[in-house]
C-alpha cells in the first residue's frame, strides 16, 4: 500500500455475506489503502449502508475526495445494471429490490457502479491477474457455490438483462443430480462446489464408506475432506475425483461454445487443485475437440480474494 499524493483513483468494494472489504486503487493498479470488517447483514440494511459509506470515507481520507473517480461494488446475486438494483442475493436478502447504487451515491457524493461479484473477479484477473495478456477469458469461482464471469473483447458479457455468466447453473448431471439452490437438479454448483464436497462427504459417512470422514462428521468442511484425502482416504479422494469430472464437463461445454484462449479457476476450493485438476483435465480432453487441437489454457487465477476488489475498481476506472 502507498500513502501520499496520487492522481485519480477509485474505490473497489467486495460485499460478501461474511466480510465487507474496501480498497482504494490507483490507475496503475496500486492498492493505496484497504480494510475489512464484518458485513453484519443481521444489523439491517441501514447499518450496512452506513458501514459501506464509512469504509469508503476511511480509505479515501488520505488521498483526497476530489481525486476519487467513483466507487465500484461487487455484489453476489442478480443485478439490474441500468437501475443499480440487486434483484436477488441469497446471502444479502436485505438488499433485494433496493436501489443500492443510488442510495450509496447519495451518501458519498460520488458515482457508484454495481457489478456481480464473479464478474468483478473476472475483471480483476483481466486487469492485474492471470488474464492480463488476453482480451477473452472465462473465470469460474469455486466456493460455497460456483460463480462465473465471461470477458469478451475486454468487456464483461452481461446479456440483455445482466444475467449472463451464471455458469454455476450449467446442468452437468441431468439424471439424478443433486438439488441446487436455484431449484434445478444437477447444476455445476450442486455437483462441484465446496458445498457439494461436504454433501458427498456426509453421504459417504451415512453409507459407512469412510471411518476417517466419520471422525469429522460434526465439523465437516471441504478443507477437512481435503485433509482426509491427502492423508490417504480413498473415499475422500473419490469425492474430489467426482468434483473434477463435473468441472471438466462444464469446462468442455464452455470451451466448445466460446473458443476463448483462457479459462481460469479461482475461489477457496482451489486449495484442492492437486486432487481435482487431473480428472478435470482428463474430462475436458475427452469431451472438447477444440481443447485437444488448440492452445486453450485452463489455469489457476492469481489474485485470490483480492480479485473482486480489483475488478470493482476497474469497472469505475475504465467504464467496463
Amino acid at each position: 500500500m502507498r500513502g501520499g499524493p496520487v492522481s485519480e483513483y477509485a474505490v473497489g468494494i467486495d460485499l460478501g455475506g461474511t466480510n465487507l472489504r474496501v480498497a482504494a486503487f490507483g490507475r496503475d493498479g496500486t492498492i493505496l489503502e484497504k480494510l475489512s470488517v464484518p458485513t453484519n447483514i443481521e444489523a439491517g440494511r441501514e447499518a450496512l449502508m452506513e458501514s459501506i459509506a464509512a469504509g469508503t470515507e476511511k480509505v479515501t481520507r488520505t488521498h483526497g475526495a476530489g481525486k476519487l473517480v467513483g466507487v465500484g461494488i461487487g455484489v453476489p446475486g442478480f443485478i439490474l445494471l441500468e437501475k443499480g438494483i440487486v434483484t436477488h442475493s441469497p446471502n444479502l436478502a436485505g438488499l433485494e429490490n433496493f436501489p443500492m447504487r443510488d442510495d450509496l451515491a447519495r451518501r458519498i457524493g460520488r458515482r457508484v457502479v454495481l457489478e456481480n461479484d464473479a464478474n468483478a473477479a473476472a475483471l480483476g484477473e483481466k486487469w492485474m491477474g492471470a488474464g492480463r495478456q488476453v482480451t477473452d477469458l472465462v473465470l469460474l469461482t469455486l466456493g460455497t457455490g460456483v460463480g462465473g464471469g465471461i470477458i469478451s473483447g475486454g468487456k464483461i458479457l452481461h446479456g440483455f438483462v445482466g444475467m449472463a455468466g451464471e455458469l454455476g447453473h450449467i446442468t452437468v448431471e441431468p439424471h439424478g443430480g443433486a438439488l441446487c439452490g436455484c431449484g434445478n437438479y444437477g447444476c455445476l454448483e450442486a455437483q462441484a462446489s465446496a458445498t457439494a464436497v461436504v454433501r458427498m462427504a456426509h453421504a459417504a459417512i451415512q453409507a459407512g464408506r469412510s471411518e476417517a470422514l466419520a471422525r469429522h462428521a460434526d465439523d465437516m468442511t471441504s478443507a477437512r475432506v481435503y485433509e482426509v484425502a491427502v492423508a490417504g482416504d480413498s473415499e475422500a479422494r473419490s469425492i474430489f475425483e467426482r468434483m473434477g469430472r463435473y468441472l471438466g464437463l462444464g469446462l468442455a461445454d464452455l470451451i466448445n461454445t466460446f473458443n476463448f484462449p483462457l479459462y481460469l479457476l479461482g475461489g477457496g476450493a482451489l486449495a484442492a487443485w492437486d486432487l481435482f485438476a487431473p480428472p478435470m483435465l482428463d474430462e475436458v480432453r475427452r469431451r472438447s475437440f477444440t481443447f485437444r487441437r488448440t492452445d486453450t489454457r485452463i489455469e489457476k487465477a492469481e489474485l485470490g480474494d483480492l480479485a473482486g476488489l480489483y475488478g470493482a475498481a476497474y469497472v469505475v476506472l475504465t467504464g467496463h
